[in-house]
């Protein structure tokens, strides 16, 4: 790593331009040395750890809740849809808070408040014997914990973003991401085991003491560093100056075009693993008949493959320095991989004696699938907060988050229609679908500009 990173800022000496063309980074001059980088990074992986948790690890109980819950199939998709809505309304403002009030105190706050929102959740939206909560107030208080923990996610981000240096920055925030499909991954395989023999009251409680762990964590260790007097800037916005475009000071990522297309092309990438984590439950359930064992390991697969392969690919493109081409290769493989999985279950939905066969073919599509869907998480968000700089890293990430948590609303709602419609393999189709969409929109958000 560039010991620049730890030393005080540049003598007078240096040339204005020289020193305005450095990369985006935040020197620390005081305080905590360079290693304790590694601890903000495992603040946020402990905070996004103990949200994805819930995130992914409820919605793996989805076959339980049905039952529990007396739901239907369209309003269990409203209730799961609920948590991704209610991240996607409030990631943007949660993330120009963190830019205004810093990573520390949003982190902290809005821990503690998901944890209390569990907690309750736990003592008054539990099914007993004599009492079902109905499903509009199941439904609020999943808005509710989505509401509150979209702090987690821009706040942890910012912090990552303005202690590593860019040749870091995208193992760093892969790190960060992957915390994502572990925290699911740990929910899929303990949470529908503790609906089954000790009720939703135990999910909910062992989630907020989740949040409150990670909160300690981040009571210790996250510090924000110290920046230098002349912050350099984004390298949109350094772009954008040297073009003569407008002055850097006036950069913002909400009006960024290519930004948020970047954005918008990660929002609709994200429905084909949004779907596999909070429908494929209920699919391997309905049609592939397996228990409740083979859907747990099915889903922790998943989660694991999707942490491991973030790592790899957070390490990968800051060897290569690739990383939009690197989203476009993962565009292409979802396609085809959901591509085949569609093809596979129709085939199976008209020959129905071959499902024993089929059947584990089907689940190494599936995991493939969420698999490679979540891969590029990681590479994209390091995009966005790259162009955008450090200083406006929480709006940045907050644009991106809320994409791809509004798509997690949506797509739960999405799939009992295309069920419907033409039963699970339209459902899969819907990946490539996905695919052909995300792929333009991330040609176009990273082509070069002619010149003037």
């Amino acid at each position: 790593m560039n010991e620049r990173l730890c030393t005080a800022p540049a003598p007078a000496s240096v040339p204005a331009r020289e020193a305005s063309s450095a990369p985006d980074r935040a020197p620390i001059t005081r305080g905590p040395g360079r290693n304790h980088r590694w601890k903000v990074l495992g603040v946020g992986v402990a905070a996004n750890v103990s949200f994805a948790a819930a995130m992914g690890g409820i919605p793996a109980t989805a076959v339980q809740m049905r039952s529990a819950y007396a739901l239907a199939n369209g309003d269990l998709g409203i209730v799961l849809g609920m948590i991704g809505l209610g991240i996607a309304i409030s990631e943007l403002p949660w993330g120009l808070l963190t830019d205004r009030w810093g990573d520390r105190r949003v982190l902290l706050v809005g821990l503690m408040v998901t944890a209390a929102a569990l907690v309750a959740l736990g003592v008054w939206g539990v099914p007993t014997p004599n009492f079902v909560p109905s499903m509009p107030m199941l439904a609020a208080g999943m808005l509710t914990i989505g509401v509150l923990g979209g702090s987690v996610n821009g706040s942890s981000g910012r912090a990552v973003m303005r202690w590593f240096h860019d040749s870091e920055r995208g193992l760093a925030m892969s790190v960060r991401q992957c915390a994502v499909p572990l925290g699911g991954g740990i929910g899929a395989l303990l949470l529908p085991g503790a609906a089954v023999h000790f009720g939703f009251g135990a999910v909910f409680f062992g989630l907020g003491a989740a949040c409150i762990a990670a909160a300690v964590m981040a009571w210790g260790w996250l510090v924000e560093p110290p920046e230098e007097p002349h912050e350099t800037t984004s390298t949109a916005a350094r772009a954008a100056n040297a073009a003569g475009g407008r002055p850097v000071a006036s950069y913002s990522p909400l009006r960024d075009a290519r930004l948020l297309s970047t954005a918008l092309g990660m929002a609709v990438l994200a429905m084909p693993q949004i779907a596999v984590v909070t429908f494929g439950t209920v699919f391997l359930h309905d049609f592939a008949h397996v228990g409740v064992v083979t859907i747990s390991l099915t889903l922790g697969a998943v989660q694991a493959g999707a942490a491991i392969t973030r790592v790899w690919s957070g390490r990968y493109t800051d060897k290569r320095r690739n990383r939009p081409a690197y989203l476009r290769t993962c565009t292409i493989v979802v396609g085809g991989v959901f591509a085949l999985l569609a093809l596979l279950v129709a085939a199976l939905a008209h020959r129905p004696e071959w499902l024993a066969h089929g059947t584990p073919w089907m689940i190494a599509l599936l995991i493939a699938g969420g698999v490679v869907a979540s891969a590029w998480h990681g590479i994209a968000f390091t995009e966005l907060a790259t162009r955008a700089g450090a200083s406006r890293a929480g709006t940045a990430l907050g644009i991106g988050n809320t994409g791809v948590f509004l798509t997690m609303f949506l797509t739960p709602l999405t799939i009992p229609w295309l069920l419907s419609i033409g039963g699970w393999g339209l459902v899969w189709a819907g990946g490539l679908l996905c695919a052909a969409l995300a792929w333009p929109l991330f040609v176009w958000s990273h082509r070069e500009r002619p010149r003037a």
